[in-house]
């Protein structure tokens, strides 16, 4: 089997190509014959008529004598390549040329008995190559006579198998031009597609940036071209994105490891007093701690990626998780004289996955207190409709600068007023938020304004 495309496609070129040169060339020759054999017929069918007209001719001046009459219309046709002869009934009156055998006898009595006025028939036998023999029935002061023209097929056979000769030596040089120029045809429209492959070979993860550049392509190679384009720009992002992910995990989880790795140090350099020792292990706690919130964020968006997190749906009244997620968070805002007013209807009844919907909730409210100044206010409201369920959390803090508002999903990602660790934050909530907010068939949305404050608002379809 031939694995090459550029031999298959032009295989099925030639192919095609010589099917269809075949049925030209049957049609051409059959329309040739047609022709040349109508053409004979004319020329008989005029012989016949000036035959026919002389013998009318001659029998007003012979008064009757037919035999005469026809060996002086016979007299005038002269001897050619045409055989004439008149027949009155069966009965030889004359002809230009001695007549062999009986099959041009049989051709006048056919005619005499179709009673037609004229009868055309092949003769195969009659000759070396055939006849065509036309035969005409006339009257005559009452007689029945006939007038007979035929000529041999030579020059007819001869036109037709110049004709095949023609056809059988042209055939395989067509053929051999067509497979010759089908071969570069397709050499040529399939050269993009070599120079595609060999520059995508050269593409690894270090050049992701470099495009596929093809020139003036035809346009579906140009459409193959822009989506494999599209295609290095997703895997781009995507290297990008862990490349950045990895570096950015890394100094996340390098910071708390070199402080408890110090704190030890420290307290084991030398004798120390029992507070001394309290003192330096709660530090390592409070880091021990951090890490490990860090590595379940890591681990709970690791398993979003890969499709390994399946939901546990339940039906719950999410004004009861509000009034707890306050509660549980109004600690963390009173240490920083913060209003936080929570305003939700009663009874709201929603169908989704309740400690991922509390951990959005948390996420957004810890992210609000990180990020507003002392005395603000942060307000937490739920809008509920038969289609969406609406959940918007918004502060007075220092709002989020226009060319940073796209990026604060991001992992890892803080806003240069937010990059101090003293705020206690890793850029991975709203990160999460996001995916909470997606796995229920949701969004997030922000409106954020340096100076006056952020709102951000999830959207959850029921």
């Amino acid at each position: 089997m031939i694995k090459s495309f550029r031999l298959q496609l032009t295989a099925w070129y030639l192919l095609l190509f010589t099917l269809l040169f075949v049925a030209f060339s049957v049609f051409l020759y059959q329309v040739l014959s047609k022709a040349l054999y109508k053409r004979l017929d004319e020329i008989l069918s005029s012989e016949v008529s000036t035959a026919a007209g002389l013998f009318r001719g001659e029998m007003a001046e012979f008064k009757g004598d037919a035999g005469g009459a026809a060996l002086d219309a016979m007299s005038e046709m002269g001897i050619r390549d045409v055989v004439i002869a008149v027949f009155e009934g069966n009965k030889l009156l004359a002809s230009n040329t001695p007549l062999q055998g009986s099959d041009l006898l049989a051709v006048v009595a056919d005619a005499a008995v179709a009673k037609e006025p004229e009868v055309r028939t092949t003769l195969p036998r009659y000759g070396k190559h055939g006849t065509r023999a036309i035969a005409r029935q006339f009257t005559v002061d009452g007689r029945q006579f006939a007038v007979l023209a035929a000529e041999s097929l030579h020059s007819v056979k001869a036109d037709l198998a110049q004709m095949r000769r023609i056809l059988f030596l042209a055939l395989p040089l067509i053929v051999l031009v067509a497979g010759a120029g089908g071969f570069l045809l397709a050499t040529k429209n399939l050269a993009p597609v070599r120079w595609m492959a060999e520059q995508a070979r050269s593409i690894s993860d270090k050049n992701l940036h470099n495009r596929l550049e093809i020139g003036a392509a035809n346009e579906e190679l140009t459409m193959l071209a822009d989506s494999f384009n599209e295609l290095l720009a997703r895997l781009d992002r995507s290297f990008e994105t862990m490349r950045r992910f990895v570096a950015d995990a890394s100094h996340e989880l390098r910071t708390p490891l070199a402080v408890i790795r110090g704190e030890a140090d420290v307290a084991l350099d030398h004798d120390r007093s029992p507070a001394e020792y309290k003192e330096s292990l709660a530090v390592i706690q409070d880091e021990a701690r951090r890490l490990t919130r860090l590595i379940d964020d890591l681990l709970n968006l690791a398993r979003a990626d890969a499709g390994h997190v399946s939901l546990q749906v339940t039906e719950f009244y999410v004004n009861d998780l509000l009034a707890e997620c306050c509660r549980f968070i109004q600690a963390k805002a009173g240490a920083k004289k913060i209003v936080l007013e929570c305003r939700c209807p009663e009874d709201v009844a929603y169908r989704g996955d309740q400690e991922l919907i509390r951990r959005l909730v948390l996420n957004l409210l810890e992210n609000a207190i990180r990020y507003t100044p002392e005395g603000g206010r942060i307000q937490i409201k739920v809008e509920d409709s038969a289609r969406e369920l609406r959940i918007q959390v918004a502060d007075t803090g220092i709002g989020i600068p226009p060319e940073t508002a796209t990026h604060v999903f991001e992992r890892f990602y803080r806003g240069d007023q937010a990059r101090s660790r003293q705020n206690g934050g890793f850029g991975l909530g709203l990160s999460i938020v996001k995916w909470i907010a997606e796995s229920h068939n949701g969004s997030v949305e922000l409106s954020s304004e340096p100076g006056l404050g952020s709102t951000f608002t999830v959207l959850l379809h029921r």
